[in-house]
């Protein structure tokens, strides 16, 4: 139990830590005023009737703005399931599925299954919607589903009817948002997660971030590097290609994916009989979607151009699923009179909270977009030069090279970035997670994080197969559990190999709650 005695001394040295850096003039205003957030005392209740009795969550005030402290606040949301031993407890492990714009609050109750007891005995298990997400207090920008839709292929044909699209989002959004838009940031995430330490009466705070959560950590320790304590980052965003550049990620690791593909393919003709050599095999995948383009093939009742297939091409980092995928497109282009189910093809909304308030159907890709476009000042702003960079990609990187390089909402976004993007290059002890073959931050980007931490130590899963591996039973999990459970980073990188079918298929971490790139539309059991 913590002494009254040492909360006074967490609170003022929480001041320092959660003012940024500022004027004289203003820092002494936040210093006059943030106490008020650091003493916060979490007023928990039970999270819902329909959750257990032990999963319990709160409310956390924090300025909109951390120059100006008196000025608006906004909620944080927070949540919790205790260690299950007092005695063997360490402290927090604040936990974030990725995103940006992915809600973390239901995290200690979905993930704590699969953590193992030596983990759930040592920490309370901190979830937290970061600011501007689900319970906290988040925005919309009023958008349709088809607006929400950013995945643009680039055609000369359609290309000012895309910039109108991008143009109309950013105006959208700051129509909606106002003010509050250019606050939706990482730093400004990183600044709660103080807030949330010093408000649970922690020195410092442990930390399991995929995915985007990987970047929003290593900003943590950038920032606070004297509260890290032990941090996992699985499944690395590349800071310095935040976030155009991790876009472009995308389509530069699908094609080494799509080689891997074409011959795994090819050696196994007899089964899938796609093509009995790899050229063979890309011929029948880039023959289906010419096809495609010239007439829609109706897919699971979804009609899908070749641009649809195009955009699904995460599926080629799981072989198996992509020969079964293609084979069933095959033989769906060679049937006749096939019937378009209505309502499919359109654009799902996110599923409702499991308890709470209601949040704006858009408040996902409002979320989004509010963090990419204001991490960065980098985007570019003129047009032609999206146009360009999506011509010269799509050659370079036919799969996806066009969706990723084409304008988004960010070539219009407001000029008012109070701050520029975060440099990663501190030495803080960390763990890193990758598998070899991950469809959202592919490993060159696990690598660029790794550089950038230098005090990191990487485990890099050979063969590895999908988006995100800790609690998945990967073979990485157990140095993952013995960093946390002990402190001991390994004494060099490690490198451990996927059993063989987990080096085919992401089924082994399908449970995991975490954002899921794109499949082909209609597609069952895929986004």
């Amino acid at each position: 139990m913590r002494s009254r005695r040492i909360a006074p001394v967490l609170a003022v040295s929480a001041l320092a830590a959660l003012v940024p850096a500022v004027t004289p003039a203003t820092a002494s205003a936040a210093a006059r005023s943030l106490p008020q957030y650091a003493q916060q005392k979490p007023a928990w209740h039970r999270c819902g009737s329909a959750t257990p009795a032990a999963f319990q969550c709160a409310t956390l005030k924090v300025p909109l703005d951390y120059s100006r402290p008196d000025g608006k606040k906004i909620d944080v949301a927070i949540s919790r399931i205790k260690a299950s031993s007092t005695a063997g407890r360490r402290g927090v492990l604040l936990l974030n599925p990725g995103g940006p714009g992915g809600s973390g609050l239901d995290l200690p109750v979905s993930m704590g299954t699969e953590f193992p007891k030596s983990v759930t005995k040592k920490y309370d298990l901190i979830g937290f919607d970061p600011r501007g997400v689900g319970e906290s207090s988040p925005g919309g920008c009023g958008l349709t589903a088809e607006e929400e839709n950013w995945q643009r292929p680039y055609k000369a044909a359609t290309y000012a009817k895309d910039v109108k699209w991008a143009r109309t989002v950013a105006q959208k959004c700051q129509a909606k948002q106002g003010d509050t838009l250019r606050h939706i940031t990482t730093r400004n995430t990183a600044r709660d997660m103080d807030a949330i330490r010093a408000a649970l009466g922690e020195k410092k705070i442990s930390y399991l971030g995929y995915s985007y959560g990987t970047y929003l950590g290593a900003v943590y320790t950038q920032m606070f590097p004297r509260r890290t304590d032990r941090f996992v980052l699985d499944s690395a965003i590349d800071p310095a290609r935040v976030w155009r550049g991790m876009m472009q990620v995308w389509s530069e690791g699908s094609e080494p994916a799509f080689t891997r593909w074409s011959k795994w393919t090819a050696q196994r003709n007899a089964t899938y009989k796609l093509g009995s050599t790899p050229d063979k095999v890309r011929k029948t995948f880039w023959d289906l979607v010419a096809r495609a383009n010239r007439k829609p093939i109706i897919f699971h009742g979804t009609p899908l151009s070749g641009d649809d297939i195009r955009a699904g091409r995460a599926m080629f980092f799981s072989v198996r699923e992509a020969a079964e995928t293609v084979v069933d497109l095959k033989k769906a282009a060679a049937a006749k009179n096939q019937a378009v189910t209505p309502g499919t093809g359109k654009r799902e909304r996110p599923a409702p909270p499991a308890f709470g308030r209601a949040v704006p159907s858009d408040n996902t890709t409002a979320a989004f977009w509010a963090v990419v476009c204001g991490d960065t000042r980098a985007w570019p702003r003129d047009p032609e030069q999206y146009r360009r960079d999506a011509i010269r990609d799509k050659a370079k990187y036919p799969l996806y090279g066009d969706f990723a390089s084409t304008i988004k909402p960010c070539a219009f976004w407001k000029k008012n970035a109070g701050e520029p993007a975060t440099t990663i290059d501190n030495k803080v002890r960390v763990l890193t997670l990758q598998n070899e073959w991950d469809p959202q931050t592919p490993l060159s980007s696990g690598l660029g994080m790794h550089r950038a931490l230098k005090g990191s130590r990487m485990v890099m899963v050979a063969g590895g197969v999908g988006h995100g591996i800790y609690g998945s039973k990967s073979c990485a999990d157990k140095t993952a559990t013995a960093y946390l459970t002990t402190g001991r980073l390994p004494a060099k990188d490690v490198v451990c190999q996927a059993p063989a079918p987990a080096r085919e298929s992401s089924s082994g971490v399908a449970h995991l709650p975490l954002p899921a790139p794109p499949g082909l539309p209609g597609m069952p059991g895929r986004s």
